[in-house]
């Protein structure tokens, strides 16, 4: 059946008719591509078509969402009807703030994709392209995904709000390998072809791989710590998010209390800035139609807003930064400011440091303080006097976010954009050095 604005209209009418006072509809239609590769070369393929459905639904103040993947009426109306239902026997709210009032102007450049569509034999091309990237640089073997990705949404809310948008998106990730124990990772992410750059994130894979033969045993300690562009996206991720305000108010997050605060170094600053018009991040509106803006969380090290929906931003009594997500706030596009050394003398700054090129299962022990431990990935190196001395294994990361932030002391001149199954929010970030970081030795 067809996802249009006269299904969406009639299915918000019906949740008003059930007892709704706020209702907003979003549907989603995406058209996706995915290549995995291994052994340089191409093992699985698959394309399909994915559309589903989400409704949001307020009884003053009383809330509920509810989803759906089976698109017909009957589902969706059911879809409707469970939402009012749940909300009218839901906890009702603190804090009751309706949806706001449209219709609203969006940025022309944010509705479309200004990418060309990418053929099959295309994708087929980036993963060769990726796979001679790390050959070249002297793995042995290359693996992989690659997902391109072409969509549409449609939002319709009692607010009067009637919007649209599409996206497009190519992202591939790539894993070489020069021995068992020696690996390195890098992606490239984009809107589109022109900015998608797979042979080059072959090439950092292979390099690190290559410099990664050999790794002896890591010492546990305190450490100058290098966070490449792949590991500081992850931490800086982790800020944006918990940046939300509906963490805040909640004191789950290690950000609650900090807003005005000098948080982080003086080099630090970070924004969400979906109106990048041709990232892969970029968004028109957020999900109460709000038309979205940049936003600044840290300048010069301090903390200067929380992320906002409608409710929290009442709770805060503030205006919404347009990042809804209407239960939970959250990022779309994180940048970070990038600084005026180049990863050479990023390293020659370093007495005793570790190189941490990339990592996974970032795990929290305390949300609220920040304290939080992952696992170096890929390429791991002991820097000494200014050079590389060795690559070494077997230790993790363990410290605290805000302990990482304020003892930020550098970053790189180079940022690229980070997207992969660690780092869900694209975020552009360089190399960062950090005065003191904690490493122990690792239980895998």
């Amino acid at each position: 059946m067809k996802l249009d604005a006269a299904l969406n209209r009639r299915l918000v009418r019906l949740a008003l008719r059930l007892g709704a006072s706020d209702a907003a509809l979003t549907t989603y239609q995406t058209r996706r591509e995915m290549i995995r590769f291994a052994n340089n070369q191409i093992t699985v393929s698959k394309h399909g078509v994915v559309e589903n459905a989400e409704i949001y639904v307020s009884v003053k103040g009383r809330r509920a969402v509810r989803a759906t993947t089976e698109i017909s009426i009957r589902s969706l109306e059911d879809m409707v009807k469970q939402a009012v239902a749940t909300a009218k026997t839901s906890p009702e709210s603190s804090v009751y703030a309706p949806l706001p009032e449209g219709p609203f102007k969006y940025d022309r450049k944010l509705l479309k994709p200004s990418a060309e569509e990418v053929s099959s034999n295309q994708l087929v091309e980036y993963v060769e392209a990726a796979v001679n990237g790390g050959l070249e640089m002297g793995a042995k073997r290359v693996a992989g995904s690659l997902v391109y990705s072409r969509g549409s949404l449609r939002l319709t809310t009692s607010g009067g709000v009637e919007a649209s948008a599409s996206s497009s998106g190519l992202e591939i990730s790539v894993r070489a390998f020069a021995a068992d124990d020696a690996t390195g990772q890098f992606v490239s992410v984009a809107a589109g072809a022109k900015d998608f750059k797979p042979y080059e994130a072959g090439v950092k894979a292979g390099e690190t791989a290559k410099m990664a033969l050999n790794p002896v045993e890591g010492e546990a300690g305190v450490y100058e710590g290098l966070l490449g562009p792949m590991t500081f996206a992850h931490i800086v991720e982790q800020v944006g998010s918990w940046a939300s305000a509906f963490y805040v108010d909640g004191e789950m997050s290690f950000l609650t209390g900090l807003l005005g605060q000098q948080a982080a170094s003086k080099v630090f600053s970070l924004w969400d800035d979906p109106t990048i018009a041709g990232s892969y991040g970029a968004a028109p509106f957020d999900g109460e139609g709000v038309p979205t803006r940049r936003n600044t969380l840290f300048e010069d090290g301090v903390l200067k807003t929380y992320l906002h929906n409608s409710t929290t931003a009442k709770k805060f009594n503030t205006s919404t930064t347009a990042n809804a997500g209407i239960i939970v706030p959250h990022p779309f596009n994180l940048v970070c400011k990038t600084g005026d050394k180049p990863l050479d003398k990023l390293i020659s700054s370093i007495d005793n440091g570790i190189w941490v090129t990339n990592d996974w299962y970032l795990r929290y022990q305390n949300y609220r303080t920040g304290e939080f431990s992952t696992i170096p990935r890929d390429g791991l190196f002991h820097i000494r006097r200014g050079s590389v001395e060795k690559p070494v294994k077997g230790l993790r990361l363990s410290d605290n976010i805000l302990n990482i932030l304020k003892n930020i002391r550098s970053l790189g001149n180079e940022a690229a954009w980070i997207k992969w199954w660690e780092v869900d929010i694209p975020t552009y970030a360089p190399a960062a050095v950090v005065d003191r970081i904690s490493f122990t030795k690792s239980a895998f």
